[in-house]
């Protein structure tokens, strides 16, 4: 593999690794997340609101 090969592949994988790590991080550091969480219970959808309109 030639030189540009290395540093290209290099740059994706490190790129992705970094986006990982910021991804977890964020989701690990953020604070008050857990307010932000819904469960299927929580969707409101438009189904529901037709059935409930007269």
């Amino acid at each position: 593999m030639t030189l540009g090969g290395w540093i290209a592949m290099l740059l994706s994988v490190g790129g992705v690794t970094a986006l990982l790590g910021w991804c977890i991080y964020k989701v690990l550091a953020t604070p008050e997340s857990t307010q932000h969480l819904h469960s299927q219970a929580d969707i409101t959808t438009p189904d529901i609101l037709d059935e409930r309109s007269p």
